[in-house]
């Protein structure tokens, strides 16, 4: 049921007059970030991104919910979302924009990809330009991607006790796989 609505809530982004066959949802997908600290290194996963892509337009729209992310230390898990993400005064991190090149979504290759648009993670939106690999294959899309995200450009604080515990910049790493969406 969350994922008709995150699926839904995606669709939103996108005009509805565009018919189905340029409606890309994701099948599959995982986000990860890993904070490098002179202490403990952290690390989680989140499988249940929503994301769509439009090859009409070429806008994309991504979903994650936060209480998704997967620690090794339910300790960690309960920070994160307690003390630094709140997640649940701020349940979603989501980006919306514009892949800047043209694809060709008939034609099977791999392209380096430019996205401009708006990110939102604790409440705070911030214009970025994100980089990656779109793989077309068969009908289906692949992108992976990978940035940085600095703590305090989202008004995330870390208590200086925990300074040593978590990093400033965080890596995150996505890899979506899209289908064909269908109406259900």
């Amino acid at each position: 049921m969350k994922k008709h609505i995150f699926l839904f809530f995606l669709f939103c982004f996108f005009t509805l007059n565009v018919s189905s066959q340029s409606m890309f949802s994701v099948s599959k997908g995982e986000v990860s970030f890993y904070s490098d600290a002179p202490i403990e290194d952290i690390e989680a996963h989140n499988k249940q991104p929503g994301s769509m892509i439009n090859t009409s337009t070429r806008e994309i729209a991504v979903v994650i919910p936060i209480r998704n992310f997967q620690f090794a230390k339910q300790l960690m898990q309960e920070h994160f979302n307690e003390k630094y993400m709140e997640s649940e005064k701020f349940p979603m991190a989501s980006f919306k924009g514009i892949i800047q090149q043209e694809i060709d979504f008939t034609r099977d290759s791999t392209y380096d990809v430019t996205a401009k648009g708006t990110i939102t993670i604790h409440g705070v939106e911030k214009e970025v330009v994100l980089t990656g690999k779109l793989k077309v294959t068969a009908g289906e899309l692949t992108l992976d991607s990978k940035f940085k995200v600095a703590l305090k450009d989202y008004n995330i604080s870390v208590p200086k006790l925990l300074f040593e515990n978590i990093a400033e910049v965080i890596d995150v790493t996505i890899s979506l796989t899209y289908q064909p969406y269908h109406k259900k």
